[in-house]
């Protein structure tokens, strides 16, 4: 099961990984649509016609696109008058997938090593790095397991 997994997690890394070389990229202030459509020097008409919607219609997109409440398709459908293509995607806050499941399964281990040492006088006598060691082993098998509890 381990290897299914693994390639799963693989080729999703392959999707995500050219989203995380943009990630930096910044909206413009009035937002896409406003920015190209006013760049190629195009009125809001002209936008209008091409998506047979109003005047008012197109400022509603560009309103809602500031917002954050446009749909993925009212997006997609304005890429396609601009002949061009809107694209989408998640940015993950590690390099990777497996990175960000690595983290959390890290995270995990070390609050069941933690909690099952308790430090009573027998075991400070475990020395850091027997801790480190069981943290180390306890990761690798939830990293392989990717149980449902790694996200509570």
């Amino acid at each position: 099961m381990r290897n299914h997994k693994k390639i799963l997690i693989d080729q999703l890394d392959g999707k995500l990984k050219p989203f995380f070389e943009i990630k930096n990229i910044e909206v413009p202030e009035r937002g896409w649509v406003y920015t190209i459509r006013t760049a190629l020097n195009m009125t809001l008409q002209q936008l209008g016609h091409k998506l047979k919607i109003t005047i008012q219609g197109v400022q509603d997109i560009e309103k809602r696109e500031l917002s954050g409440s446009i749909s993925i398709k009212s997006m997609k459908e304005v890429g396609k008058a601009l002949d061009m293509q809107f694209v989408y995607g998640f940015v993950s806050n590690h390099k990777s997938i497996d990175e960000y499941i690595e983290f959390k399964a890290r995270e995990l281990a070390e609050k069941m090593v933690l909690k099952n040492s308790n430090l009573s006088v027998e075991n400070k006598v475990k020395d850091k790095l027997e801790i480190q060691q069981e943290i180390e082993i306890y990761m690798r098998e939830i990293k392989t397991e990717i149980p449902k509890s790694l996200w509570d």
